[in-house]
């Protein structure tokens, strides 16, 4: 009976290969000879694709629900005294398991894009089914080799270690890495239907149209990915931060700073004409920095809380990094001709060419990051010496480029298409600029000095306040109706706006809680105090409890403001069965002014080490990221297709304002 789920799960993903080999045969046969496959072969194909991929993870986390230590993965990931919850997540917390949820959700989008299809004679639309099968067959490859967490034990121990203690101490582990994923897997779509559009030499904007909401879909989890891992070493690591440019931090910023320009361009090559050849460079290059995250993650080229121990899987996604690579841009060089744009005129004091200041801008924020990343790698390989980018290069070069997004940001949503008048320019600016201004002549009067704070408000201030004169004077009537009638009948339009002021949101709280925050570290034995931000802190006591798979140690410190209890903290150090290392857990009090962050850095049963910190705004920055996600949503959530015409039509509406 043990060997029946690893035999299950293997023969799943088996399954899913030979299925995807045989799309990938029927897909580019159907291309090119339309009529010699039927839609209902593609259909099969890709139902026998998800087939295997759920049977693969059904097995996996039924093996670890069951307790099931035959199977190589369940002995070196579970532990009988794992909670439900991280059990299950477990499925997703190490290497072998990752891959597995890889290739679902990859499986799920070949499925989708399939359904799609409603012509055997679709040659663009086979073709990318074609192309998205050798993705799948890659992954599916992992899965049943070097990947493999379906591996029979011939002495199965009694019980196992458990996920690592940073993945079963918080919920959050449920949510970030099928977001994340959900996100990465998502731009396969783009991706086929780009290297289909090259195959066929067929430019246009059909293959934009086509994967417009699988790119929104992708943009959006990978925007909540983000931001949730963001909040999770916030409120985790104990560190006090919430972004240390870490390596696989970085990992996934890369491909979504690509994907952001690639889905503002897509709109501009919609709409005008323009910019088709570049179109296929971005979607291009943001799967291919999709592949280059799981490298970096899954292998150990990078030292990162993130990163899975050291496997074949490395060298094989490199492999796959540098075919993808070598094979998109070689098609892209020998059909990019016969795809570039006919349409020539663009002008920079236009929406067009304001978006391509913002793609450009973007994509060198991405390389950028992508440089200081990758740099101590290939020193490392090339030389042997280990070196370090830390945060200074990353913060030197992100800051202006920051302000010069924010800058195209405020514009590009406003400028008209073709031609932009400064007369026009200044109608439509002219009150939020004024606006702008007032919020950081007020932040000034208010004591914050720093330049960088001043500015960011008065961008982000100017954003916002452009939106919602946007709205205004673009809706049938000023009434509640009026807007909503207007906002939800352009939900394409009006989601991009969401998510711009999610990021002016996201931005002030970023610069203001990074200039103002304050920070201390104070030992106190019982009953001692010590003063900090206006709070009198008072070391209580420290009590131990145990629970059937950790050891938890947590301090009481009362927070005192004018003599009046305020909060109670109890940050806390958890010890792991079968797990050495400690995981600290920080307490946080928020409101929506600030955060109030409490970190043990050493507990003895007669004093305590605390790390202090207290951020003005840190809630918003989660709102900020919430908001943007909130805005692909609700972009997403527009169900009528509309012709490339009506892409903008809330753009124009101002247009004589």
């Amino acid at each position: 009976m043990t060997a029946v789920l690893p035999a299950a799960g293997w023969g799943g993903a088996l399954l899913g290969l030979a299925a995807s080999l045989v799309l990938v045969w029927y897909g580019f046969r159907a291309q090119a000879r339309p009529g010699s496959i039927r839609l209902g072969q593609l259909r099969a194909a890709t139902m026998v694709v998800l087939g295997g991929a759920v049977l693969s993870m059904a097995a996996l986390e039924t093996a670890l629900l069951t307790d099931d230590f035959a199977m190589s993965y369940v002995a070196e990931t579970h532990s009988r005294a794992t909670p439900l919850l991280f059990t299950i997540t477990s499925a997703w917390s190490a290497l072998g398991g990752s891959i597995v949820l890889w290739a679902l959700l990859l499986a799920g989008f070949v499925f989708a894009a399939c359904r799609k299809v409603r012509d055997a004679g679709d040659r663009l639309g086979t073709g990318a089914l074609g192309f998205m099968g050798l993705v799948a067959a890659f992954f599916f490859g992992l899965v049943t080799t070097v990947a493999n967490p379906f591996r029979i034990l011939p002495n199965p121990p009694a019980d196992g270690p458990g996920p690592n203690p940073l993945l079963r101490n918080d919920i959050m582990v449920a949510i970030h890495p099928p977001l994340l994923y959900l996100g990465f897997v998502g731009f396969t779509v783009s991706f086929a239907y780009a290297m289909s559009a090259l195959l066929i030499r067929r430019g246009g904007t059909d293959w934009l149209v086509r994967t417009r909401r699988a790119n929104l879909v992708a943009w959006t989890f990978l925007t909540a990915g983000v931001v949730v891992g963001a909040w999770w070493s916030y409120e985790v690591l104990g560190w006090g931060g919430y972004w240390a440019w870490d390596p696989v931090e970085n990992a996934a910023l890369i491909p979504w700073l690509v994907a952001t320009a690639f889905i503002h361009s897509a709109v501009v090559q919609v709409k005008r004409g323009t910019l088709q050849a570049w179109n296929f460079v971005l979607a291009l290059a943001t799967f291919a920095l999709t592949i280059l995250g799981t490298f970096l993650t899954r292998s150990s080229v990078v030292a990162s809380v993130h990163s899975f121990t050291q496997s074949g899987v490395g060298p094989a996604l490199l492999g796959f990094f540098v075919l993808v690579l070598a094979g998109g841009f070689t098609l892209f060089a020998l059909r990019g001709e016969a795809v570039a744009s006919r349409t020539r005129s663009l002008r920079l004091a236009s929406r067009e060419g304001v978006f391509l200041i913002n793609n450009l801008v973007l994509c060198l924020f991405a390389f950028i990051v992508l440089l200081g990343t990758v740099y101590p790698v290939f020193v490392e390989a090339f030389t042997g010496d280990q070196v370090s980018v830390g945060r200074p290069f990353f913060d030197r070069m992100a800051v202006p480029l920051s302000f010069a997004l924010l800058l195209a940001m405020g514009a590009g949503p406003f400028t008209p298409y073709r031609w932009a008048s400064a007369a026009v320019l200044w109608t439509r600016l002219r009150w939020p600029l004024l606006l702008g201004s007032a919020a950081a002549a007020a932040v000034a009067l208010a004591g914050i000095h720093s330049v960088g704070v001043v500015a960011v408000v008065l961008l982000a201030t100017t954003i916002v306040a452009a939106s919602i004169r946007h709205l205004v004077v673009s809706a049938p009537s000023k009434r509640p109706s009026g807007l909503w009638r207007l906002v939800s009948g352009q939900r394409a339009y009006w989601g991009g706006q969401v998510a711009h002021i999610g990021v002016a949101v996201a931005a002030v709280a970023i610069s203001v809680a990074g200039a103002t925050a304050t920070r201390a570290t104070a030992t106190l034995t019982p009953g001692a105090t010590a003063e900090f931000a206006s709070y009198t802190v008072t070391f209580v006591a420290s009590e131990q409890h145990d629970e059937p798979d950790r050891t938890q140690r947590d301090a009481h410190l009362e927070f005192r403001a004018d003599g009046r209890l305020a909060w109670t903290a109890e940050p806390k150090l958890e010890t792991f069965a079968n797990q050495p290392q400690a995981v600290g857990t920080p307490d946080v009090w928020s409101t929506s002014g600030r955060d109030v962050y409490v970190a043990l850095a050493q507990l003895t049963p007669g004093s305590v080490t605390v790390n202090l910190y207290r951020y003005p705004l840190m809630s918003w920055l989660w709102a900020g990221g919430f908001l943007m996600a909130a805005g692909g949503l609700w972009a997403l959530s527009e169900r009528r297709r509309r012709r490339p015409s009506e892409i903008a039509p809330a753009e124009e509406a101002a247009s004589h304002a």
